[in-house]
């Protein structure tokens, strides 16, 4: 309803964006913990059937415990119908060689949400080019974004996190360029 109201004020009144439906990318290695990877992959799945849980990883092992603790935690999700169709229609699971190879990939998805569930994440943050908010370490997952950490909750979506920001005070105030020669 919000996206609707936004198309039909658009160009008569300022708006942030028209966002779409909401996306979680983890980049994770066989370090991670299956339960919370699907737990944090659901967690937007349920949001909206067109909702993307992506996760990348360079370990197979890893991949197949995920997919099978996805199944899992669907079976016993309120909103599993949801949930279910975002996952086999949106979702997916990427097993790539190399750690940068994650990485690449992400940045070309530019998701909503990115967790990068590696030790020591902070080791990344330069490799991290396109996403809207950045989760970082085993205990921070989306959720805790959403509620509690308090950080903007108005993201990018749809790949827009290549060439767009999370709303900001700068998307409120109507500034002028003045040029003098």
């Amino acid at each position: 309803y919000v996206a609707t109201a936004k198309k039909m004020v658009f160009g008569q009144v300022a708006i942030d964006m028209i966002a779409g439906p909401s996306e979680i990318g983890i980049i994770a290695d066989e370090s991670a913990k299956p339960k919370q990877i699907a737990a944090d992959l659901l967690s937007q799945a349920e949001h909206d059937k067109r909702a993307r849980p992506i996760l990348v990883t360079n370990s197979e092992q890893l991949a197949q415990a995920v997919s099978a603790e996805v199944e899992t935690q669907l079976q016993t999700l309120p909103r599993e119908e949801i949930a279910r169709t975002a996952v086999e229609e949106q979702g997916f699971i990427a097993v790539l060689p190399t750690i940068d190879d994650l990485f690449t990939l992400m940045n070309a998805i530019a998701p909503e949400h990115l967790e990068v569930q590696l030790p020591n994440p902070t080791d990344y943050l330069s490799q991290i080019k396109n996403a809207g908010s950045v989760f970082l370490g085993q205990y921070a997952s989306e959720p805790l974004g959403d509620y509690v950490a308090g950080p903007n909750h108005i993201l990018p979506t749809s790949g827009t996190a290549r060439f767009s920001s999370p709303v900001g005070v700068y998307d409120f105030v109507k500034r002028t360029q003045f040029i003098q020669y």
